[in-house]
């Protein structure tokens, strides 16, 4: 079972994926083609609803040209 502080972790993951994506005026679906994923995760990632993979994660940062610590620190 997750824990409170890893839902809140995950939460705040999204919300910085959100707020970097916004900040570039990238829509989801731009974003989703971008890193070649759907746009309905990209949703569900942002809000904090799945706990994504490393992997995902990278190509999300790689199409919004900045690295995984920008996010994750």
């Amino acid at each position: 079972m997750i824990e409170n502080d890893e839902i809140a972790f995950i939460k705040l993951i999204g919300k910085k994926i959100r707020q970097k994506r916004i900040e570039q005026k990238l829509s989801q679906e731009i974003l989703s083609f971008d890193a070649d994923i759907p746009r309905n995760q990209i949703g569900r990632i942002e809000r904090g609803e799945i706990n994504t993979s490393l992997g995902t994660l990278y190509k999300i940062c790689k199409a919004l040209k900045i690295e995984v610590k920008d996010i994750i620190l």
